[in-house]
């Protein structure tokens, strides 16, 4: 109706005039709705006359509506009438609308007529027949057909009106005749009105009782709060003012802390700087050491070359004094070289000899170690100390047999100024020994402390006799116990252990870690002094979470002789508070002791680790290299060096050259080993082996400085092994011996005279260095320091200067000019110094080849006594500078080294000084040469980039000067700086103004004014079409949201005239014609973009409007390829896992890197086999793998950004215009652009549940119900989000239950949906969740089915029909369900439901009339027993099935009016169908039925009185039986049939016993009714049980029938059964006239 209503557009109206037709046809009266006759508004009592047929029998069996119902279905055909006549009067003011603009456009037509015949008459006068005549009769041709159309057009909308009128005319007439129906409607819905008001007055006085109770309740509830909220308040008063006090004493112990961790870690970044100092130290020593080690190599690689060219000369010398004395000189060399092979065999054989004593030394050592180790286990007193023990057997043994080897020692020096000696062998075993001991001060100490006096007095005395075991003890049990005992004892601590400690757990938090902490971390005495004591305090700080003890366990044995720890347990501490414990230590042996002291808790033990550091040296120089620089012969200069002693204990120092040989020995010589090697012994011993040289050669050897590094000196062991150098597994090296000839010290470098002495602890001593040049040259020499302490190791360090005797001299011999361009002047002064004490005479002089580039001034000059001079030195290179330098000029580097000479007077030798310089082009080359910029809008800029090349060597500054307006290069507008050899990328950039042909030239000058020149051309175009933008920048857009931007394409081109304005041409061509232009768009493929419309055609002066989307989504690919590797990652995960375990249990039988491999093997055969079962599949975009993969990928999207040129197609003509499928023609150089920028971010809200799928598929639901489903989103955005949600459609299926305004970041919120659907419909609708950052849509699909079922009863009435009173009769229907759901049923009768005494009206049903009574309802048991029930009474239908039903009718007194109504209700709540249920009951086996009703279906509350039994038949006699037969007199000719009806006789099955199974009945009186004109057939018989018999009556009027009077007749009508029962049957007959 409504979209009939809508205004139609005249072009629709004037085109197509048949659907307006058909329109109105539709909407004319007989085709919209039906009205019942004007009798039907009158009232309710009128009688219904035969003509109303079975209609009227319908509404006669079912029970009216209720009163509103009925006011409703009158009120319902005034509505539709109005509506109708509102319908008819809007079509009527837009007919008359349309006519009114029909009759304004002929006018129109009219006057343009006029105008063009009075053009057309001037241009006839003016005998012009030319186009513009042929142009006004195509116009006036034109008019005239428009004018007709318009005329036709007229005609039919005059038409139209005509018929609407009509119609309005007919609704009026038809609202006139519904009036009073119209009334009657008001007075009832009055009357409801003032019923609806004394239900709203009792409503709200019980709902003002109602809130008196509430607010009695509200205030007692106000007390209640007001006394917990004081009790409350209190209570937090006293908890604010507890936790105040413990924030400020743990505000105290914060302070205390922070103080501590800051301290700490100042503490840590000085220790750490002072790590990384020493790393640099080290860094630099051992670059140093490398460098030393270089120059060794490298002179003994000389050494060894002058040794083999000696020994070379010598065998020559030796050869020719043989033959000169007439020997064999061949003879003489072989028996040498025989001798040498001899002694080189002896040699090896002594090698391998004393290998194999040490490796038995080692055995020995061993063997020795395991008895000590077994002896000390068993605590077996000591031996004597004058009893051999095995290990000095076997040194006595070494001794002797190194007593007989004749072994070549040097001379060596002891550090305390001894006499040299040859020490023995067992002596320098003995060296070892003690040097091995000494690197382990602490056993030394405790062997002197410790065992000085035994533990027991006596026990080391030689009469001593150790404990004897008795002999009945020895079945004693061990020591230990046995191991049952043992294990039990393990056990049994365990237990007391686990009963000591128990787990802390406070608020639901276990606490795990160490339970206190302690500061501070690590207890350390340090330089500390035998005999002294020394204490330290530890703070212990409960970090629990409660209260905890602590209690001392103690520190370990072998600390307990000097570790005292002094600690009073506090008792319980609560977390945060702090105890002391005083370390008290003691030292008595100098050794360094590590240990901890332990602390037990309730949760556990802890420890604090203690450590105990003796003193030791720690020596270093600040300096290792000493440079003197440049100093003429004769003169003196000095340098100081510092040793510096960090460490506690001093040592004696000696400072000696490299060159000098010494001896570092043992002061302690006759020191014994006390105690075998253990693995730390042998570490530590290891370490002082490789800090000591053990290099001896037959000649001259170098100190450990100059030796090569680890690899080096590896490499030259293994190249040329050296005889008789021992190695480290010897460890029997002490003595490094040094010598150098004489000959090759430097004397000019020496050092002053506190070169030895004793540096004490934590201080410094300074060593003078002097420098006394003698001979000119570089003097270099190396020192070393060498300490008495074994442990300190040998300090290096190096000095060099260089002695000059030249008088006249330059300080910069070599002058740089750096890098020089050609054709620049650069300058330099050069200074001359002497030395003389006379004045020179000085010439400068320039080599010839550079005469020409260069030169000195002045070339002559006098230099004072002892001053110096300057010249100035002009080079100016010529680009012929690389032919003329020749030699001096090398081409491929381009260095010029060009030598100057400085000739002194009376000196023979010149002074020679280079000048170095680079010379180097500046040339800036510009690619390519020219550039061509084609076709380009007004509307647009074309960008083309350049190179720009500097092949100078020098940065150069540049800049493109003269720009045109329509040129733009950058960056930086074109200046910069261009660094060597560089290419930059330059962007020109040309933007025509107006269309025409573009030459011109670029100039790029450099900073030394170098000019460059880049042509250009172009052609400019100015196309027909223009864009409002060319650039449009969407929105960051979040996937799946959409952004629009709207734009016009714009249709400036109106005029021909190049004088006033600019006209769209190419280049220099002719301009375009005025007229419609197309266009189209041309998108690129799997774009994100859509442009609407793409096509289309704008006129002169007009602008199309243009809307572009974006709409970014993740590539199908992408999301197919995470949707294919989905499944595989839980199986890579498992086979992970299943890997590992059996990683685990195979690790001793297999190595990891062959099992790598193999799990390798496996993931790949794993995660392969879906991923192809998936690529198999066609995902779908509905389907659930590609749901989640997509919501996996646009949770993790990390954003985009892509930009888009879209081409836009200019031709001319319209799109309307062409013939088929013919292009328009258009050339390419009109082309526009539009330019795109697309930024896709990740969206801001996503979908948590169902794995991100944004479709939420509520299934199939059953109409009337509703589903729920609960969709979870989390805003993922940095920050809070206000959300507002798209409109659902209002009379759609879906809900928004729970809608939020606002979602802080990181929320979740669950949105709650329903569908209700209220019809058999497949829903589908958007839900758009709006935020600033973006859109999220969600999918609502869902399914509505109808509960639909079918009844096999016809009419939906059960008649159980008769039954004896006090029997029961059975019936079955059956009920189908047709849908695609499970339906839950369930049957209620209305005889048995809630609201019965509710509904019942006023007055009893007895007393009204039969068109007011609804009660369906009847007569009930008087038992209180339904009379109806049916089974069964609730279920559930499956899809498809059918249900059977069993109605049982149990009556147990007569009456003809039994009835009920069986309601089905389908899942729970909709009404499917309403059965009516019928019954009656006689108390013997006959009835009748049929006739007119003459009594209420109700019966009365009334006693009926009974009859006495001489009164029986007289009261059964009074049992009427109406019968009205009406005859219908037709205005035919043809004769109407007799009026009849039919009256049932019955006999009732029954389970009783009775004499007699038939009903026999007779009618009386058939004559005198044949003889009034009625027809009776049968009028007597039998019927059989369970059978009926039909009486039928007819009547035809006799010939004296008189119509204005009925015809009344009485029979009486018998019937015998069990009993005899008599009825009198009334007949009246009438005559009616047709309708």
């Amino acid at each position: 109706m409504e979209e009939d209503a809508r205004p139609a557009p005249p072009t629709p109206l004037r085109d197509g005039l048949a659907p307006a037709e058909e329109r109105d046809k539709r909407e004319a009266p007989e085709f919209a709705v039906e009205f019942p006759p004007p009798e039907a508004g009158k009232g309710a009592g009128a009688r219904r006359g035969p003509e109303q047929g079975p209609e009227a029998g319908a509404r006669e069996t079912r029970a009216a509506a209720p009163d509103g119902a009925r006011a409703w279905r009158s009120w319902r055909p005034l509505s539709r009438l109005e509506e109708l006549r509102r319908e008819k009067e809007l079509c009527v003011q837009r007919t008359r609308g349309e006519l009114r603009a029909c009759r304004r456009r002929m006018e129109l037509i009219t006057q343009q007529q006029a105008s063009v015949a009075a053009e057309m008459a001037a241009e006839r006068e003016a005998k012009n027949i030319s186009a513009a005549l042929g142009r006004l009769q195509a116009v006036s041709g034109r008019l005239c057909r428009e004018l007709d159309t318009e005329r036709v057009l007229q005609a039919q909308i005059r038409e139209l009106l005509r018929k609407h009128e009509s119609s309005m005319w007919h609704v009026a007439i038809q609202e006139r005749q519904l009036e009073g129906a119209q009334k009657s409607a008001l007075e009832e819905e009055a009357a409801g009105r003032k019923h609806l008001r004394e239900q709203a007055a009792k409503q709200l006085r019980r709902e003002e009782a109602a809130s008196e109770k509430a607010e009695r309740n509200r205030l007692l509830r106000v007390r209640k709060s007001t006394y917990l909220q004081k009790e409350h308040g209190l209570r937090h008063q006293k908890l604010v003012e507890d936790a105040q006090r413990n924030r400020k004493a743990a505000v105290k112990f914060l302070k205390a802390s922070l103080r501590r961790c800051r301290e700490q870690e100042e503490q840590e970044e000085q220790e750490a700087r002072a790590h990384m100092r020493r790393r640099m130290d080290a860094v630099l020593a051992l670059k140093n050491s490398v460098t030393a080690n270089r120059e060794t190599l490298r002179k003994f690689q000389a050494w060894s070359q002058a040794k083999a060219e000696l020994a070379e000369q010598k065998a020559q010398t030796e050869k020719e004094m043989i033959l000169a004395q007439g020997g064999d000189a061949f003879r003489q060399l072989f028996h040498q070289r025989r001798c040498q092979e001899l002694e080189a065999q002896n040699r090896t054989f002594e090698e391998e000899q004393r290998l194999r004593k040490q490796e038995i030394v080692g055995r020995i050592l061993k063997e020795e170690a395991k008895v000590e180790s077994r002896r000390k286990k068993q605590s077996c007193p000591a031996t004597a100390r004058d009893r051999p023990a095995l290990r000095e057997r076997t040194w006595s043994y070494i001794t002797n047999i190194c007593e007989g080897q004749d072994t070549a020692v040097p001379s060596c020096h002891l550090l305390d100024g001894d006499a040299a000696t040859h020490p023995r062998a067992s002596q320098l075993l003995e060296a070892i020994s003690s040097e091995s001991v000494q690197g382990d001060a602490g056993n030394t100490s405790w062997e002197d402390d410790t065992l000085a006096e035994p533990e027991i007095p006596g026990l080391w005395k030689e009469d001593y006799k150790p404990y004897q075991v008795p002999k009945e003890g020895v079945d004693r049990k061990p020591v230990g116990g046995t191991k049952m005992d043992k294990d039990i004892l393990a056990r049994t601590a365990e237990q007391l252990r686990s009963r000591l400690t128990h787990r802390q757990v406070v608020s639901g938090r276990e606490f795990r870690g160490r339970p206190f902490k302690s500061k501070p971390r690590l207890v350390h005495f340090t330089d500390f002094d035998i005999g002294k004591v020394y204490k330290k305090k530890i703070t212990l700080t409960n970090a629990t979470y409660s209260i905890n003890f602590c209690k001392l366990v103690g520190v370990e044995e072998r600390l307990q002789d000097f570790i005292h720890v002094h600690f009073d347990p506090p008792g319980p501490m609560s977390a945060g508070m702090s105890c002391e414990v005083l370390v008290t230590f003691k030292p008595m042996i100098n050794e360094d002791l590590e240990g901890n002291v332990s602390f037990m808790t309730q949760t556990g033990g802890f420890s604090v680790p203690l450590k105990c550091s003796t003193k030791k040296c720690a020596l270093s120089l600040d300096k290792e290299l000493i440079d003197f620089g440049s100093y003429v012969v004769g003169e003196t200069t000095s340098r100081t060096i510092t040793l510096t002693n960090a460490g506690g204990l001093g040592t004696k120092f000696k400072f000696l050259r490299m060159s000098e040989s010494c001896e570092i020995g043992i002061a302690q010589s006759a020191m014994k080993m006390s105690s075998v090697f253990t693995d730390e012994d042998k570490s530590f011993y290891d370490k002082i082996i490789t800090g000591v040289s053990e290099q001896q050669t037959e000649g001259n050897e170098p100190s450990p400085a100059d030796m090569p590094s680890p690899k080096e000196s590896g490499k030259l062991d293994s190249k040329e092994p050296e005889e008789g150098r021992p190695t480290e597994s010897e460890g029997m090296s002490v003595t490094t011996v040094v010598t150098i000839p004489h000959n090759e010290e430097p004397t000019e470098i020496s050092l002053g005279e506190d070169t030895e002495g004793e540096i004490g602890p934590f201080s410094s001593v300074k060593v003078p260095v002097t420098f006394t040049p003698v001979i000119p040259g570089e003097v270099q020499t190396k020192f070393k320091v060498v300490f008495k302490n074994q442990q300190c190791p040998t300090l290096y360090f190096r000095v060099m200067g260089v002695a000059i005797d030249v008088p006249v001299w330059v300080p910069k011999p070599n002058v740089d000019l750096k890098i020089c361009m050609y054709d620049r002047l650069y300058q330099d002064s050069i200074l001359v110094h002497t030395r003389s004490k006379v004045a020179l005479r000085l010439k400068f002089e320039v080599c010839r080849e550079l005469r020409e580039h260069m030169e000195l001034l002045p070339e002559t000059g006098y230099i004072q006594a002892q001053s110096c001079y300057a010249v100035q030195l002009k080079f100016l290179p010529r680009l012929s500078l690389p032919e003329d330098a020749g030699k001096y000029f090398d081409k491929e580097s381009r260095v010029l080294e060009a030598p100057m000479t400085i000739r002194v007077t009376d000196q023979i030798k010149p002074v020679v000084f280079t000048v170095h310089a680079v010379v180097t082009t500046s040339d800036l080359e510009l690619s390519p040469s020219a550039v061509d910029f084609g076709y380009c809008t007004i509307y647009e800029a074309i960008r083309t980039q350049i190179s720009l090349y500097n092949h100078s060597l020098l940065p150069q500054g540049f800049g493109f000067v003269g720009v045109p307006k329509f040129v733009d290069i950058q960056p930086n507008d074109g200046f910069g700086t261009i660094l060597p050899l560089e290419m930059l990328q330059l962007d020109v950039i040309f933007q025509p103004t107006k269309a025409k042909e573009y030459d011109f030239e670029l100039v790029c000058k450099s900073e030394i004014n170098r000019c460059f020149k880049l042509a250009c051309r172009a052609v400019g175009v100015h196309p027909p079409l223009e864009l409002s933008h060319y650039q449009v920048k969407f929105a960051a857009t979040s996937l799946y949201d959409m952004s629009v931007a709207t734009l016009y394409v714009i249709n400036s081109h109106v005029s021909m005239n190049s004088l006033t304005h600019s006209v769209p041409r190419i280049g220099s061509e002719d301009a375009s014609p005025v007229g419609p232009t197309s266009f189209e768009f041309l998108l690129p493929p799997d774009s994100p973009i859509t442009i609407s419309p793409s096509v289309g055609t704008v006129l002169p002066g007009k602008r199309h409007l243009i809307r572009v989307a974006f709409r970014p989504v993740l590539p199908s690919k992408l999301v197919h390829q995470e949707a294919s590797q989905a499944p595989s990652r839980p199986a890579e995960a498992k086979v992970l896992r299943k890997d590992t375990t059996s990683q685990k249990k195979d690790l001793r039988k297999q190595s990891s890197s062959m099992l790598r491999p193999q799990s390798q093997d496996r993931l790949l055969r794993n995660s392969t086999t879906p991923t192809a079962e998936l690529d198999k599949q066609d995902l779908k975009f509905s389907s659930n793998e590609y749901q989640i993969a997509q919501a996996t990928l646009a949770r993790s999207f990390q954003g985009k950004f892509d930009k888009f040129v879209v081409p836009c197609v200019v031709a001319s003509g319209d799109t309307k215009d062409r013939k088929g499928t013919e292009p328009l023609s258009f050339s390419p150089h009109n082309t526009l652009y539009l330019e795109l920028w697309c930024p896709a971010v990740a969206p801001s809200v996503v979908v948590t549940s169902n794995k991100g799928k944004t479709i939420s598929d509520f299934g199939d639901i059953a109409v009337g119900h509703h589903g729920i489903r609960k969709v979870s989103i989390q805003n993922i955005s940095p920050e809070d989000l206000a959300v507002e949600f798209s409109v659902l459609n209002p009379n759609g299926p879906f809900v928004l239950l729970n809608p939020i305004s606002k979602l802080l970041t990181g929320e979740t919120y669950v949105l709650t949906l329903s569908f209700s659907p209220r019809e058999s419909i497949l829903a589908q609708e958007t839900l758009d969740i709006i935020t600033k950052r973006g859109t999220l849509s969600l999918t609502l699909v869902g399914t509505g089915v109808a509960s639909v079922i079918t009844c096999s009863i016809d009419g939906d009435v059960l008649d159980m029909g008769y039954v004896i009173a006090r029997e029961s009769v059975s019936s079955s229907f059956k009920l189908q369900n047709c849908s695609t759901l499970p339906i839950k049923f369930s049957m209620q009768l209305d005889s048995l439901s809630r609201s019965r005494s509710e509904d019942q009206p006023r007055l009893p049903q007895f007393l009204t009339s039969r068109a007011q009574r609804t009660e369906v309802v009847g007569t009930q048991n008087y038992s209180g027993q339904s009379v109806f029930s049916v089974i069964p009474v609730e279920g559930v239908m499956d899809p498809g099935k059918a249900q059977d039903f069993t109605v049982t009718f149990s009556p147990d007194h007569e009456s003809l009016y039994f009835s009920d109504r069986l309601r089905v209700l389908l899942l729970e709540k909709k009404l499917s169908r309403q059965i009516l249920l019928k019954g009656a009951a006689r108390e013997h086996m006959m009835f009748v039925e049929g006739g007119d009703p003459l009594d209420v279906p109700v019966e009365s509350l009334t006693v009926i009185p009974t009859h006495d039994p001489e009164h029986r038949e007289e009261a059964e006699e009074l049992k009427p039986i109406l019968v009205t037969l009406d005859y219908i007199q037709l205005d035919t000719d043809t004769p109407p049939p007799p009026a009849t009806r039919e009256l049932q006789v019955g006999c009732i099955r029954t389970s009783q016993v009775s004499p007699k199974k038939t009903v026999e009945f007779s009618l009386e009186g058939g004559p005198a009714l044949q003889h009034k004109g009625f027809t009776i057939e049968p009028s007597r018989g039998s019927v059989e049980r369970g059978q009926t018999k039909t009486i039928s009556i007819s009547w035809m009027p006799p010939a004296d029938f008189d119509p204005d009077h009925p015809l009344t007749v009485s029979a009486l009508l018998q019937l015998k059964g069990d009993v005899k029962e008599t009825y009198k049957v009334l007949l009246v007959a009438q005559v009616v006239t047709g309708p």
